[in-house]
C-alpha cells in the first residue's frame, strides 16, 4: 500500500451508465457531499464500451434507457454502442462530474469499519499495479452483476480442436476479419440475433446454432412520436411525452404477457410467420419451451435479424452439439456443419458487485445470507447501496428511482445528525426467494451467490415501475426496518 488515504463522503464504484447517473444525482441532490467514482478500466461507458462485436446496441429504446434528466436527442431510439458512448460522455461534460471519475483504479476489497463508521477500501492502480487506500461514508456500488473481465463459455466437447478463430463477442478482436467465411453463431440471446444480421452481408454464410429457441419480435429503430413531436415541442418535452409512452406500453405489454401466456405466444408467432419465408419451420427454430417473458424477449431493430434469413444470409440450427471437430459442429441428430469461425455467444458470467470481496470488521460477507432492501441496500450491512436494474424493461428506469431514494436518505440522515444506516430483517423466519427472479441461464448459475429477496416490499425486489415509483420515490424515506446510528 502507498500513498495517503483518500476519503470521500461517498465512493461510486463503476463508470458506466449506472454510476454515471449516480454521480448526476449525487451532484444535483446532495451537493455538499464529496464523492468520486472509481473506474478499474480506463474509459466510461461499462457495458457500452466493453462489447466491441459487429452490430453492438441496446434492445431498449433510449428513451427510457436514457435517463430522465437527459433528452435523447438521437433520430435512432434503438442505439448503436457508439451513440450511447457519446450520449454517456456528453453527460459527464455537461454535468461537471467527468472530473470526478478517477479511471484505472479497481476496488479489490471493501472492509466497514464499525469503529470509525467507514469504509476502508484497497484499490489497485492498473496503470502501475499499486495498491492505495480510500476511505467512505457511503458505498455506491454500480458495477452492474456480470464480470467484464470474461464471458461465459459452457464445456463443449471438442472445442479446442477447432482450427478457426473461436471468439467470445464480449472479447471481440479488432483484426477479425469474416469476409467470405463460414461464420457459426452458437446461442440464441440478444447478442448472437445482433451479430448475425450484422455480419451476414460480408460472410459466405452465417448460421445460429441453438440448443432451445428463444422469443424474437421486430421493433421499429426510430420512434415516429418523437419524429412528430421533435419540430413543435423541443427536445426537452418531447423526452417527457415519449419516455411516458414507452413506459406505459412497456408495464402494459409486460403485465399482459405475464397474464394471459398462451395469447402473447400466439401474438408473437404472427409476427415470426409474417417475417419469414413462406413456409420456414417457425415451430422449430421459434417455439421456445417456456413462456414470453419467463427469460426476457430479444427485440431487434426494424426486423433486421429476420432479413438476413428471409434474404439467404442466414440460417438457424436448432438441436444439440455433440461435439466441434476441427472444421465445424456435428449434432446429436447425425447432421453436421462446416465453419471456418466459430463465435460463442453463450452468455454473461455472473459476479455480483464487480468482484469486490466486501467484509465488516474483518469479516468476509456472504451475500447469500442477506436481504434486500428496496432494491438497493441489504440487510444488517451499513452504508451501503447498490444499483441492478430491470430485467423486463429498461435498466436505467430502475437506477434512476434507486438514486432518487438514495439521495432522499442521504438527506434525512444529515436533518436527523445520523452517520450510520442500515436494514434490519423482520424477526422470525422470512419466507426467500432469488434476487433476480429470472430463468436466464446466466442467472440460474449464480444463483447461490446473490442475495435473496422477501415475499413483500420493502423486501420484494419490483420487476414494476409504478410499483417502485411508490415504494421509492413516495413512500417515507423511514420505515420501522431502518436502523440509525
Amino acid at each position: 500500500m502507498t500513498g495517503a488515504t483518500a476519503h470521500f463522503d461517498v465512493i461510486i464504484i463503476g463508470a458506466g451508465i449506472s454510476g454515471i447517473g449516480a454521480a448526476h444525482h449525487l451532484k444535483e441532490d446532495s451537493p455538499r457531499r464529496s464523492f468520486a467514482v472509481l473506474e478499474a478500466r480506463d474509459s466510461l461507458g461499462g457495458t457500452w464500451d466493453l462489447f466491441r462485436y459487429p452490430g453492438v446496441r441496446s434492445d431498449s429504446d433510449l428513451y427510457t434507457f436514457g435517463y430522465s434528466f437527459r433528452p435523447w436527442r438521437d433520430e435512432q431510439s434503438i442505439a448503436s454502442a457508439d451513440r450511447i458512448l457519446q450520449y454517456l460522455r456528453e453527460t459527464v461534460r455537461d454535468d461537471g462530474t467527468e472530473a470526478k471519475i478517477r479511471f484505472g483504479h479497481r476496488v479489490v476489497t471493501a472492509d466497514w469499519s464499525s469503529s470509525t463508521q467507514r469504509w476502508q477500501l484497497e484499490v489497485e492502480r492498473t496503470d502501475t499495479g499499486e495498491r492505495v487506500r480510500f476511505t467512505a461514508g457511503w458505498l455506491f456500488c454500480a458495477g452492474g452483476y456480470y464480470r467484464y473481465d470474461r464471458g461465459y463459455t459452457p464445456e463443449i466437447h471438442g472445442l479446442d480442436r477447432f482450427e478457426g478463430p473461436v471468439v467470445h463477442p464480449q472479447h471481440w478482436p479488432d483484426d477479425l476479419d469474416v469476409t467470405g467465411k463460414r461464420v457459426a453463431v452458437i446461442g440464441s440471446g440478444a447478442t448472437a440475433v445482433t451479430i448475425v444480421p450484422a455480419i451476414s452481408d460480408t460472410a459466405a454464410s452465417v448460421t445460429m446454432v441453438q440448443r432451445t429457441p428463444t422469443y424474437i419480435l421486430p421493433i421499429a429503430s426510430r420512434d415516429r412520436l418523437a419524429k412528430w413531436l421533435r419540430p413543435l415541442l423541443g427536445d426537452r418535452r418531447t423526452h417527457r411525452i415519449v419516455r411516458a409512452k414507452n413506459i406505459a406500453l412497456q408495464r402494459v405489454t409486460w403485465r399482459l404477457a405475464r397474464r394471459f401466456p398462451e395469447q402473447a405466444r400466439r401474438i408473437i408467432r404472427r409476427a415470426n410467420i409474417s417475417a419469414l419465408p413462406a413456409g420456414f419451420p417457425v415451430d422449430e427454430h421459434f417455439n421456445p419451451p417456456y413462456n414470453p417473458w419467463d427469460q426476457r424477449l430479444c427485440f431487434v431493430p426494424d426486423g433486421d435479424f429476420f432479413d438476413a434469413i428471409r434474404a439467404g444470409k442466414a440460417n438457424i440450427i436448432t438441436d444439440q452439439i455433440r461435439e466441434i471437430t476441427e472444421r465445424g459442429i456435428e449434432f446429436e441428430s447425425g447432421r453436421r456443419l462446416e465453419a471456418d469461425v466459430l463465435v460463442t455467444a453463450t452468455g454473461l458470467d455472473v459476479q455480483p458487485f464487480g468482484s469486490v470481496r466486501l467484509s465488516i470488521d474483518g469479516t468476509p460477507l456472504d451475500l447469500s445470507e442477506h436481504l434486500s432492501y428496496r432494491g438497493l441496500m441489504l440487510d444488517g450491512v451499513p452504508n451501503l447501496a447498490y444499483a441492478i436494474g430491470y430485467t423486463n424493461a429498461s435498466w436505467t428506469l430502475k437506477i434512476g428511482l434507486v438514486c432518487e431514494y438514495f439521495t432522499r436518505l442521504l438527506a434525512r440522515m444529515d436533518g436527523e445528525g445520523y452517520a450510520v444506516c442500515w436494514a434490519e430483517r423482520p424477526h422470525g423466519k422470512i419466507e426467500t426467494r432469488p434476487l433476480l427472479d429470472f430463468g436466464a441461464g446466466y442467472v440460474s448459475r449464480a444463483i447461490d451467490r446473490l442475495p435473496k429477496q422477501g415475499p413483500k416490499p420493502p423486501w420484494l425486489t419490483s420487476l414494476d415501475y409504478s410499483d417502485d415509483i411508490r415504494l421509492l420515490r413516495k413512500t417515507p424515506v423511514i420505515d420501522e426496518y431502518l436502523r440509525f446510528k
